[in-house]
């Protein structure tokens, strides 16, 4: 069984909404509606506005969780010593399958995140705002908030705003993926670790943090510190979105207040009430066990110190029927096809690692253990980016957490149970492939010319894979509108001349997407 979530889940709120403002009134906060619910956001300085981030604790809220007010500070320091004019992206990239706060921001409260963003960009002086999204939806839902704002790309404008695609790839949602495709490359890594307050979009200081991180902003800037603080623990207030998905009745976005219990998030989900484990922090997080669950609470102090994490806020608890280590195979193989091939330790490493834990589950007996636990330790720190530490992170959480089911399959060949496939995982296969706006063109080869080079591969991941025999197998899609570009650039520069765009199907503009409205309230249906 493998169920995708949905692009926008149920949501539901604990306590007062302040993300979710509104979520009860209508499906999408236009413009007009927004304002109506939030009312205006006057403009900060710099300065007021990194002391307002610092005094509500306020951190990424895309798993890094570094402290936004120091990264404010950071780009305005070094666009004032480079004289040069920053740039503020959003992040909305949500390549994990078991996350989707953020696409339901972007789809349902778009003004909000806007806010935040544009907030920044005022009080640093920026004249550029980049917004990335993954999915279809997000896509249309932010492009019809710009036009709302009558913000665009237009030359001559005082701020100009666009929006970059970026696939459903866990590497695509890293910060340096963002920036390299903001200017115009792949959404991967560059396989060098670069500062985006000193060099990111068009080589200028960059300001880039998650979408639910310059929501958060937007609220504050509204009540103000005190009364933001009077939601959550004193020393992380407000409130966190969190995607709980996994063995539930109900998958779910819920906006709780920090310091609520996990065991209670977990029950307004219908989670099994003594789940084997909990895999908190997304599939680059960590697993707790039961007693952990029972005992912890949602902040990111309080995960940590039980062994969890709050990362991108994914909490997916298994149930006592399915094998575990079946479960974080099925996730282990995700992530190492997830490689964005540039260095060793994710490239090779991941897939060995993968392998490693196959055997064990295989009977490959002690050996077969200890050739893992070699293996992950060896790709540990040395990735040219922040996959392979949180796949190897998400290795060893597994290993120190099952070992009763650890010692089953390595000493008497199995647990016994089945692997439910209850983890989220996305759809596979191009026939699955989610369009943006498309552009009536495909891609196509010619294979009489073709050799196997593999050079489309790398300039357009998204429509392009190579197969087993090295060569290229096309999505059978027409070409996104955002991908035009890169498209005829990997016609130009294929060795064999054997790629080519040809006409497809006319295809309809989507519309707005259709939200499913759910009635909010403290924990009620």
């Amino acid at each position: 069984m493998n169920v995708p979530l949905p692009d926008v889940p149920e949501v539901r709120v604990v306590g007062l909404p302040q993300l979710t403002t509104g979520f009860d009134l209508v499906e999408r906060l236009d413009l007009a509606m927004h304002l109506k619910v939030h009312g205006p956001l006057e403009p900060v300085t710099g300065e007021r506005l990194a002391e307002l981030a610092e005094a509500i604790s306020l951190r990424g809220r895309g798993g890094a969780g570094f402290p936004f007010g120091r990264k404010l500070r950071a780009v305005a320091k070094a666009s004032i010593r480079r004289g040069v004019r920053p740039v503020v992206v959003i992040n909305g990239s949500e390549g994990e399958p078991a996350c989707r706060k953020d696409t339901v921001l972007l789809n349902r409260a778009p003004h909000l995140i806007l806010d935040g963003a544009l907030l920044a960009a005022e009080a640093l002086g920026a004249r550029t705002l980049v917004v990335a999204v993954t999915r279809n939806s997000t896509e249309v839902s932010v492009r019809a908030a710009l036009a709302e704002r009558g913000l665009s790309d237009r030359r001559g404008q005082q701020l100009r705003a666009r929006v970059v695609r970026t696939p459903e790839r866990m590497v695509s949602g890293e910060a340096s993926s963002v920036i390299r495709a903001a200017n115009g490359g792949p959404a991967l890594p560059p396989g060098r670790r670069e500062r985006a307050a000193e060099t990111g979009v068009g080589g200028a200081p960059t300001l880039l943090s998650n979408a639910e991180t310059y929501a958060q902003l937007a609220v504050a800037a509204r009540i103000g510190p005190r009364r933001y603080g009077h939601t959550g623990l004193p020393s992380e207030p407000g409130t966190v979105l969190l995607t709980v998905s996994g063995d539930v009745a109900r998958p779910m976005v819920v906006e709780v207040p920090t310091g609520v219990p996990l065991r209670y998030v977990l029950q307004l989900a219908g989670a099994p009430p003594l789940p084997q484990g909990v895999l908190t922090g997304g599939y680059h997080g960590n697993w707790i066990d039961a007693p952990a669950c029972h005992n912890a609470v949602i902040s990111r102090e309080s995960l940590a110190t039980v062994g969890g994490a709050l990362g991108a806020g994914a909490i997916l608890p298994i149930g006592p029927e399915t094998c575990p280590l079946g479960e974080s195979l099925r996730i282990a193989n995700w992530l190492a096809a997830e490689t964005a091939g540039q260095c060793g330790p994710c490239k090779l490493g991941l897939p060995a690692a993968a392998g490693g834990l196959s055997d064990v589950l295989n009977g490959g007996g002690p050996a077969a253990l200890e050739a893992l636990r070699e293996v992950t330790q060896a790709v540990r720190g040395r990735g040219a980016c922040k996959h392979p530490d949180g796949s190897a992170r998400f290795f060893m959480s597994t290993l120190s957490a099952f070992t009763d089911d650890l010692a089953a399959h390595v000493l008497d060949g199995g647990c016994g149970r089945e692997t439910a496939g209850v983890l989220p995982l996305p759809a596979t296969g191009y026939q699955d492939l989610e369009e943006s706006i498309p552009s009536g063109e495909k891609l196509a080869v010619d294979w009489t010319l073709c050799q196997g080079h593999g050079l489309c591969a790398d300039l357009i991941p998204e429509l392009v894979r190579l197969g087993p025999d090295g060569y290229p197998a096309l999505a059978d899609a027409s070409v996104p509108v955002h991908l035009r570009g890169r498209a005829q650039r990997a016609v130009r520069r294929c060795p064999a001349l054997a790629l080519r765009i040809e006409q497809s199907a006319a295809e309809p503009r989507p519309a707005l997407p259709a939200v499913n409205r759910r009635a909010l309230g403290g924990g009620r249906g």
